[in-house]
């Protein structure tokens, strides 16, 4: 299923919806503005909190952890090295890991792991400048078909992805 992402580039705490493929509004990502370190909340579109996607300070690498009611679920961080592409691994709670390569600054990578395909981000379908798709394999029954879960990742990449394009933690 495709969600479509527009954010809200101007607002104070970087507010934004996802909608789905059908144009119906599916989350909410709440900014949170003023806040020592990185920090977003995905809601449903009634408001109840779903994930929150927090920043992981004094990290030797771009870190950002997904909570659900508390628990860490997922931590997303940047290779230490990678020469080639842009990389990141997400670490869920179970042990399992989804590989995100590609290019994150533009968004278009893709997240993966040993079963195949988690999803496909991509800006190559819109021409609206901060508008972009994540393609979730809802077929799958394992984390990867939680839309949730992977729509958090996303926004983690994406703030990864400007962290280090604002030239934080470069050499």
């Amino acid at each position: 299923m495709k969600f479509l992402v527009r954010e809200r580039v101007f607002d104070i705490g970087d507010d934004f919806w996802v909608t789905d493929e059908n144009g119906d509004r599916a989350f909410w990502v709440d900014g949170k503005a003023l806040r020592l370190r990185t920090t977003f909340e995905l809601k449903d579109p009634e408001g109840r909190l779903l994930l929150t996607i927090r920043e992981k300070k004094l990290a030797i690498r771009d870190t950002m952890r997904i909570e659900r009611d508390g628990d860490t679920v997922a931590t997303v961080r940047r290779h230490l090295i990678s020469p080639f592409r842009d990389r990141l691994t997400v670490e869920l709670d179970d042990g399992t890991e989804w590989e995100v390569t590609g290019d994150l600054l533009d968004k278009e990578y893709t997240i993966g792991d040993d079963g195949g395909p988690v999803a496909a981000i991509s800006r190559k379908w819109f021409r609206l400048r901060d508008t972009y798709a994540v393609d979730v394999n809802t077929y799958r029954t394992d984390a990867g078909g939680d839309p949730a879960l992977v729509i958090a990742v996303a926004v983690a990449v994406d703030a990864i992805g400007e962290e280090h394009k604002g030239g934080e933690g470069e050499d």
